[in-house]
């Protein structure tokens, strides 16, 4: 779905332009996105089947959830309403912990220049898995893994993406940190 996005310049700070994602995608343009990792209080991580239709990375095992953030919309709500939208998952904003902001930017075979700034956020699956509902366009599966398997992605197929283990090895540690406080 296309949709209206602010851009952001090169070290994340608005502009007040806004333009279609497909536009940002297509000039590469810097814009707003969240990354959410649901985890257990077990130590697993839920992640997504993205669906075979995707535009980039199609059948990944993937982050629990991601999407972009809408043309002056708060960060955290943006976060609420990609979790309720993919997966069905009612989190309040008080139980989504922010752990960072990561600049990312890649050039894909497609033709899509990928330039966003990730808000990452972390929080507790408190449901079965078996009661979210896919946002079918967006997600073909969920699944529970073992929070130790985001640091060893090099040994899976299909399952996020090696070049970032340096990214996942910090969400781990922060999960840990979380759990470790509850």
């Amino acid at each position: 779905m296309d949709e209206l996005i602010d851009i952001v310049d090169e070290n994340g700070n608005y502009t007040g332009k806004t333009c279609l994602k497909s536009e940002a995608h297509k000039h590469g343009y810097f814009h707003p996105t969240i990354h959410v990792w649901l985890y257990t209080s077990n130590k697993q991580i839920l992640l997504q089947k993205r669906a075979l239709t995707k535009k980039v990375f199609p059948g990944l095992w993937d982050i629990s959830v991601a999407g972009h953030i809408a043309a002056g919309e708060n960060i955290k709500i943006a976060a609420v309403r990609e979790i309720k939208e993919e997966i069905g998952f009612d989190v309040l904003p008080e139980n989504l912990h922010k752990i960072g902001t990561r600049k990312h930017m890649v050039n894909h075979s497609n033709g899509i220049i990928d330039n966003e700034f990730h808000h990452v956020f972390i929080a507790e699956l408190t449901v079965p898995v078996q009661e979210l509902k896919l946002q079918e366009e967006e997600v073909a599966d969920l699944k529970l893994f073992s929070l130790e398997t985001i640091l060893h992605t090099k040994n899976y197929e299909n399952l996020l993406l090696p070049q970032y283990q340096d990214y996942y090895s910090f969400v781990h540690s922060q999960i840990l940190k979380k759990l470790s406080i509850l």
